[in-house]
Parts: structure tokens; sequence; C-alpha cells
């Protein structure tokens, strides 16, 4: 079968023959309907070399995943062919404490394991099949369509994550930033609509991105720029945010959400642009907690696909199929991309 994959740090991916997997004991075969394309496997592709991570190529790419079960191994019980599921994407040891309270983002063993997950390190869905090591890591997603539910699976619960750590700020008269209105942050402006009744206020250098954004639910938009923090604060009355979601990563997006956080609150990086944040005594606000996240719990995907299934939340996407994966990547370069790139290796 064709595979779209990352043969060697800082190339382009490319489409290579691969063997079609077959499940041992305990294990999935799922055929893919659509694999999310992230800007993270670029960083994958052109920046990442040998010891950044303690894994690498040759891999098939596609950490956002939905799709059927095809086949399942030998002891595999409760899955049968046809069902449709979602991958959840961080595998975990499965043994530890957090991956036992379903925190596999966070494995305790991590280090020692060799893989982050399919598409990252192990081979992912950039494939008609796709092997997953264990049921534990595939949820049900009714009704919906594999294309849209593969980028709820990155995409969505990643911000969906962001969102929910900090939702004890977000009570009435609050105000939340997402600096970043693209693949992540359109999902991060519904969670943050749907879970809290914050004022939302979407920062992102191109007019279409700010247009989804509000389309989606965004109450302001504002043009990134030198301008933008004044603005923001404008709109927030000169208080500035008590939630800033930064999923982009880079220096100036890192100096804007230092900026508009207000007092008490919470900025989160969630993009891995590789800017830098300086923190003193004067850089951030009084009390301004500064962290990173990493993906979501299984549980949190869970919850992504009930609100997806109830038609609360949404992936805007743009389809390609295997053959065209590498002008979404080249179009997600380009700056071109409005929401999410889904590759759809098979007819759905």
């Amino acid at each position: 079968m064709r595979a779209l994959q990352l043969t060697g740090w800082k190339t382009d991916a490319e489409l290579v023959d691969v063997p079609e997997p077959e499940p041992g004991p305990g294990q999935v075969v799922v055929r893919i309907g659509g694999s999310g394309a992230c800007h993270s496997d670029l960083h994958l592709m052109h920046e990442f070399e040998a010891g950044v991570v303690p894994w690498g190529p040759p891999f098939t790419l596609g950490h956002e995943n939905a799709g059927w079960v095809e086949t399942v191994g030998a002891g595999v019980t409760g899955l049968s062919h046809g069902d449709p599921v979602a991958v959840y994407g961080p595998w975990g040891c499965g043994r530890c404490h957090r991956c036992r309270t379903g925190a596999e983002n966070y494995c305790e063993r991590a280090a020692d394991i060799g893989a982050a997950g399919g598409g990252l390190g192990l081979d992912g869905g950039m494939a008609p099949l796709m092997l997953v090591p264990d049921p534990r890591l595939l949820v049900p997603i009714g009704d919906l369509d594999p294309v849209a539910a593969a980028p709820l699976t990155d995409a969505g619960l990643t911000t969906y994550h962001a969102v929910n750590r900090s939702r004890h700020l977000l009570g009435a008269g609050s105000t939340a930033v997402v600096i970043g209105a693209g693949g992540l942050g359109h999902m991060a402006v519904q969670f943050l609509k749907v879970l809290s009744s914050a004022t939302v206020i979407a920062v992102d250098t191109r007019q279409e991105a700010l247009q989804l954004a509000a389309e989606v639910g965004a109450d302001h938009g504002v043009l990134a720029g030198e301008d933008a923090a004044a603005e923001v604060m404008e709109l927030t009355g000169g208080r500035g945010a008590e939630v800033v979601l930064d999923v982009v990563g880079v220096d100036t997006t890192l100096a804007l959400a230092a900026a508009v956080t207000r007092s008490l609150g919470h900025l989160t990086i969630v993009g891995i642009g590789g800017g830098t944040l300086p923190v003193n005594f004067f850089s951030v606000g009084y009390e301004v907690s500064v962290a990173t996240t990493y993906w979501g719990t299984l549980p949190e995907l869970m919850e992504v696909m009930t609100l997806a299934d109830a038609g609360l939340v949404s992936s805007h996407v743009q389809t390609f199929d295997l053959d065209d994966a590498p002008k979404a990547y080249e179009s997600m370069q380009a700056g071109t991309l409005t929401g999410r790139a889904v590759i759809v290796p098979v007819a759905t």
C-alpha cells in the first residue's frame, strides 16, 4: 500500500510503498477514513534532527486519525469489523499511574518507550491501513464522519485540554484570547464558547482566519501587528484577559500574550513555534501562571467526541487525496490553509 512517510530528518515527506499491517495479539488494524495534517509535522520535516526526540524516521506520518476497525488480533474483544473509531494520539505505557487515569499524554515512562505514537515514531494514518497497538487507544465516534472526527483527536483535544484546565477563570465578565485562528485556534474558539461565558477575542495575521473565527463564535477579531496588544486591551476595558492561549508560540505571539494576560491569569503556550518568553518580576502580570500543554487525556477525547456528536463543535477541514498529501503541507507552509487539512487515503 502507499504511505506518506518521513524517511529522514530535515527532508520532505515522500510517498512510498509499504506492506499492509497485520494485527498481532491484542492489536487492531484501522482502515483510515481521515488523517489530519498538523503543523507540528512541518517541524518534524524541517527542524528536528537526530537526538532531539528518542525516536526517528522512517515512519508514516499522520497522528490525527479516524476510520473503521478493519481487523483485530487474538484476544481483542468488543470491537467488530466496520466499527467507526478515532485513534487517541499519544501512546503511553498503559501501566503507570498517569496512563491508568487516561493521561497517556503525560506518561511517566515516556522516555523509555522510544516512540510518542502513531505518526510520531511509529506508523501513522497517512496510508489506507494503520496498526494500533491496543484497543484502549480507540474511541467510538458514532455517526461522525471520520474526515471531520480526525482533527478532533489533536487540534480538538489539545485545545479542549488547554481550555479545560482554565475553566475556573472563565466566569461571567471574563475574557479569553486565542492567538492564531487556524487549525487549532478555530477549535479553541468553539470550546471557549461551549465551556464558558467568556468573551472570546481571536488574533491572527490573516483576515480569512479571523473570518473563520467569527463564524465559529469569536466575539472580536484582531489583526496581528504592532497595534494588536493595544486593541486587545481596549476591548477588555484595559484589564487584559483572564486566559490567553497562544497556539503559535513564536517570539512575537508570546510577547503579545504576556502583554495582554491579566494579573492572576493563565498564559498557556500550546504552539511549538520555538519562540521564547523571558520571565522575570516585570515581564508578566502579577501571579500570571505560564504553562505549556501537550495534547489531552483519553477521557477528554471522549468528551470532545460527545460535543462534536451533539453538533456543538466541528472542525473546518480541507480534504486532500493521499497522492496530494504533499500539497497539503505546501499549503500549510505557505499559510494558505483555512482550518485543518485532512488526508483521505481511501474513498469513504
